[in-house]
């Protein structure tokens, strides 16, 4: 079983959007057993809010839910309970390694490290632009899933 941490800023944005759209994609492979999907915030001030509704309704769109997802903060146990642990910018990875303590088996990336066009994902909270950071993520997702051969 792979097992994946999206994380950025407050999870109520981009990394619940991943979780989302990850689980979307494995679900139409029909690889949902293969995979743990999750998401955290590297902070504490959303924690317990739910997905932010803009990111909701992008999701929506694309007919995927994120329903009863409420936003929790990775702990330094997630380490050894995740196989990758992926930020969506370099800003989140600082946080993330002070969290951690470390990463010395290689598990934490950015998402779009595994593109073609590696590259932080930029915060649909301060761009409002909910559409291109879907489109993103889903590149990151579907690289990533390159990346593992189950492509």
């Amino acid at each position: 079983m792979t097992k994946i941490l999206f994380v950025c800023w407050g999870n109520i944005c981009r990394s619940p959007m991943a979780e989302f759209i990850m689980k979307d994609m494995v679900e139409k492979r029909g690889l949902s057993d293969q995979f743990l999907i999750e998401s955290a915030a590297h902070t504490s001030e959303e924690i317990g809010n739910p997905v932010y509704p803009p990111a909701r309704q992008e999701l929506a769109r694309h007919g995927i839910s994120c329903a009863g997802k409420r936003a929790r903060k990775m702990t330094a146990g997630d380490y050894a309970k995740y196989d990758w642990i992926l930020g969506m910018e370099n800003l989140n990875l600082r946080y993330m390694l002070r969290i951690l303590g470390g990463d010395p088996e290689h598990k934490v990336r950015r998402l779009l490290d595994f593109s073609d066009r590696p590259r932080d994902i930029a915060d649909p909270w301060y761009t409002g632009e909910f559409g291109q950071t879907y489109r993103d993520i889903a590149e990151g997702c579907e690289t990533l899933l390159q990346y593992l051969k189950i492509v």
